[in-house]
């Protein structure tokens, strides 16, 4: 299944099944959304909260972005761990913020703190492991993992 259809199924389908019951809907707060396309938020929106990985592409049939967003969504579960959130953009004809702040030439991605600081720029694709390997070693990574484990 393609990217644009796991996407769609993950949008729609929780419309259509609904919650199973009124106590389960009150108790359980819906996951924020891992994907964002297009014209996505301002990176200064997800500032000490999460880490924005910035996928860049002339077209969104370019193989590589292809292949790295089935990366991402084959381990969705490992980036939200890590307080990730995916950020795309392939309209290089539009010039939009992420373009300008971060000039991307045809395929990039790019991973970004919660500090907002870029620590990672790759021309190809990454694997999920690869990218939590290097989030992992982050400061502040490492302090969170520190503060859970003392957290009861």
């Amino acid at each position: 299944m393609g990217y644009m259809n796991r996407l769609v199924l993950a949008l729609v389908l929780p419309l259509l099944i609904g919650p199973a019951s009124a106590a389960e809907e009150s108790t359980v707060a819906p996951e924020p959304p891992l994907f964002f396309e297009g014209d996505a938020p301002e990176l200064s929106e997800f500032q000490w909260t999460h880490r924005p990985i910035v996928v860049f592409a002339d077209s969104p049939n370019d193989p590589r972005f292809v292949q790295q967003m089935e990366y991402l969504t084959a381990r969705e579960d490992e980036l939200r761990e890590r307080d990730v959130i995916i950020l795309t953009d392939t309209d290089a004809s539009t010039v939009s913020g992420l373009r300008k702040s971060l000039r991307p030439r045809g395929f990039m991605m790019v991973l970004i703190g919660k500090d907002g600081t870029v620590y990672l720029r790759k021309p190809f694709p990454w694997d999920v492991r690869e990218i939590s390997r290097s989030i992992d070693k982050l400061p502040m990574r490492q302090q969170e993992v520190r503060d859970r484990r003392l957290t009861p």
